[in-house]
């Protein structure tokens, strides 16, 4: 189901609070890199500065608004946008696109940790000198570092309370500073109308090869900075919908524009003023204001800043959840604070993310050295969508024509991307850090996953249906006291009904388990974020189930949850038996007790062998010891409330062989009439029976 949200007032305000966070508090740090680049103000010319605002404009004009608004947003899966989404799309098409999926989506976690500090910092450091009827605030750094950060601890500290209903003042607030952008630059381009000169591309080839850009390409390091929200515009895709980010693109990006053309005009009207000619570093952005409107600037800039930082926050969160789904990180502990149902907190990303912001924030101690190491990992992302978007494209159109348009946008972004590269030496390196300490996380849990599938022993597979027999006699020998009503085996069924040998020892050789019903519940991810549907395969019994439940990348999986709903229609459909429960303290209850089993395999048992090469028994190891160091599948699962017995098994490996698998067997519809199968679950807030036992 493609969920389309068409443009509406409410929806477009709601999107200026979501959507434009990063990229509208750009005006607060991109002049002030330009001058540094300079050298000096004083080292400023009027070509230096319209050569640069064009470059800005250009910049926004070909990366966020052609590739990014125009292009990149035609490849939304069912809605929902970013790289992982991108990947979900074309994964099929090779299995090497994985590689530009865990790098692009490693990158963005990582330069994401830079968008709070930056920001934050650069509205705070405003407050410097500045007079408050009789206060006069301290010059100090430290001063507006300790105010930084608590904000920002502040801003941690209350995501596990859900900030669904404070995140509905943050649309007025980004409209009231996008309108004060754009004012505050329309008012002071009268001047020096010549600024618009920066609207010609030639001002911003030109100014690439003057000799007044002491820096050359370098330059485009800190113009870069003008467009690092375009990724996370597309990653919020799914939040708001097309047809409202279409819709207010245009005011966003005039406002911006305005701003710039009127920071510039200022400079050209300023830069040679002995006050300033000196100056390394300086904000043209709080400079151009009058002292009187600037506490109120200050003020409006801290809290776009904020809610900028928000926005990261909870992009983050939503990137990792699906990079989860994708298998591409473990699982992590998913809570949803608060009723809104897109917001989800993840406490480990959470206070990662702290501790990083608030260590970069003390490392770098001001905005100008933040902004020399900003930006370098998310051109390594935008490069990375770029090859996900010409797959894409060419299941379009021609390969030809597609390769044509990806290489216009992975030339111009090869060459910011080796623009910016001078900012390794300024700090870039700790964003790297950070980005292939992520990566190899990502890499050691994907493709661990795939060389243990592919040297799983197929010896330790066996045919569900060869033991139809036994669990049925089981189930009915009364010599064996009942384990449970319900016994339910999260496993995984291959087609040819085949699963771990483990599964059926642990219920028949163990100690026997007799259940009233055995349930075989295979969870699959999909390709699509919403997705929820489930398959039920009766096996010609009444009491042994195959569960195949399908969700989609960015869904909970609360399986407790949807076996209930099954359950439920199961017994309307009368396939399976009554097992109305004879104690009970709840009215009208009809469905027994559970149990569920959790087989789990122990890293340490790990058979290595002679043939499998040392680095990928290593893989494996390691992906191993992620999945016992990470979340465990009762909380993944959603039982932690639940009867829950984990069994621990240890892995076996050998020389992989070629293997026969059975064809895909067709249930027979004769045997049952089972009137929810492919039925879709909606919601989960709709199958949940508040009179129901919550087990």
């Amino acid at each position: 189901m493609t969920r389309k949200k068409k443009a509406t007032m409410l929806g477009m305000l709601i999107t200026l609070g979501i959507v434009y966070g990063d990229i509208g508090t750009s005006p607060l740090y991109v002049m002030n890199a330009i001058i540094a680049d300079a050298g000096s103000v004083g080292a400023l010319s009027p070509d230096y500065i319209i050569g640069s605002v064009s470059l800005i404009f250009w910049t926004l004009m070909i990366l966020t608004t052609i590739k990014y608004v125009v292009l990149a947003m035609q490849a939304d899966n069912n809605g929902e946008g970013g790289i992982f989404a991108l990947y979900a799309l074309v994964r099929r098409r090779g299995a090497w696109l994985a590689i530009p999926a865990l790098i692009g989506g490693a990158a963005l976690l990582a330069d994401g940790t830079l968008t709070p500090a930056v920001t934050v910092t650069t509205a705070l450091e405003g407050l410097k000198g500045q007079t408050f009827g009789r206060f006069v605030f301290s010059n100090n750094q430290t001063v507006v570092l300790v105010i930084t950060t608590g904000v920002l601890l502040a801003l941690f500290l209350i995501q596990r309370f859900g900030t669904a209903k404070i995140g509905n003042a943050f649309g007025p607030i980004m409209f009231l500073w996008f309108l004060f952008l754009g004012v505050a630059g329309l008012s002071h381009m009268s001047g020096h109308l010549e600024i618009l000169k920066a609207l010609s591309p030639v001002y911003a080839i030109k100014i690439l090869f003057s000799p007044e850009n002491k820096v050359g390409i370098f330059l485009l390091g800190s113009i870069f900075l003008a467009t690092t929200g375009a990724e996370a515009l597309y990653s919020d895709m799914g939040h708001v919908g097309k047809g409202n980010i279409y819709a207010t693109w245009p005011f966003v990006y005039v406002m911006l524009m305005l701003n710039y053309f009127g920071q510039g005009a200022w400079l050209i009207a300023h830069y040679q003023d002995a006050a300033y000619a000196n100056l390394t570093t300086m904000n043209p952005f709080y400079e151009m204001l009058g002292t009187g409107l600037r506490p109120y600037a200050i003020i409006l800039a801290t809290a776009a800043a904020i809610i900028a930082s928000q926005a990261l926050i909870t992009g983050s969160y939503t990137l990792v959840h699906e990079a989860v789904g994708l298998k591409f990180l473990p699982r992590m502990a998913i809570k949803h604070p608060s009723s809104e149902r897109s917001q989800i907190y993840i406490a480990f990303v959470n206070w990662f993310l702290c501790l990083v912001t608030l260590s970069v924030v003390w490392f770098f101690r001001t905005s100008k050295a933040m902004e020399a190491a900003y930006g370098l990992a998310i051109t390594v992302t935008m490069l990375m969508t770029t090859l996900l978007l010409y797959e894409f494209l060419a299941m379009h159109i021609e390969r030809a024509m597609a390769a044509l348009v990806a290489g216009f946008f992975g030339i111009i972004e090869t060459v910011f991307l080796i623009a910016s590269l001078v900012k390794f030496l300024h700090g870039g390196y700790i964003t790297l850090f950070i980005m292939l300490l992520i990566l190899a996380m990502m890499v050691v849990w994907y493709f661990g996953n795939k060389v243990r599938e592919h040297y799983q022993d197929e010896s330790e597979y066996v045919v569900l249906t060869d033991y139809l027999d036994q669990l049925t006699a089981l189930a009915a020998d009364d010599s064996i006291p009942t384990y449970t009503t319900n016994l339910v085996y999260m496993t995984k069924v291959k087609p040819g009904y085949r699963l771990k040998r483990s599964t059926l020892y642990s219920i028949l050789d163990k100690r026997p388990k007799r259940a009233k019903v055995y349930w075989f519940v295979t969870v699959n991810e999909t390709d699509k974020p919403v997705e929820m549907r489930y398959t039920v395969d009766m096996l010609h019994t009444r009491n042994v189930i195959s569960v195949q439940i399908y969700l989609g990348f960015r869904m909970s999986q609360h399986v407790n949850v949807y076996i209930r709903k099954i359950i439920n229609d199961l017994l309307n459909a009368k396939v399976i038996d009554p097992q109305t429960p004879k104690y009970t303290t709840v009215k009208n209850r009809n469905v027994g007790d559970f149990k569920f089993v959790i087989i789990r395999e122990q890293a340490q048992n790990l058979m290595a062998t002679e043939n499998i090469p040392g680095w990928q028994r290593r893989l494996i190891g390691g992906r191993l010891w992620l999945q016992n160091v990470t979340t465990s599948p009762a909380n993944w699962y959603g039982l932690e409330f639940s009867n829950v017995v984990e069994e621990v098994v240890p892995l076996f490996i050998s020389v992989p062989r070629t293997v026969a698998f059975s064809k895909h067997q067709i249930m027979n519809a004769k045997a049952f009439k089972l009137r929810a199968k492919n039925q879709p679950i909606q919601t989960e807030t709709e199958i949940i029976n508040p009179k129901e036992d919550p087990e």
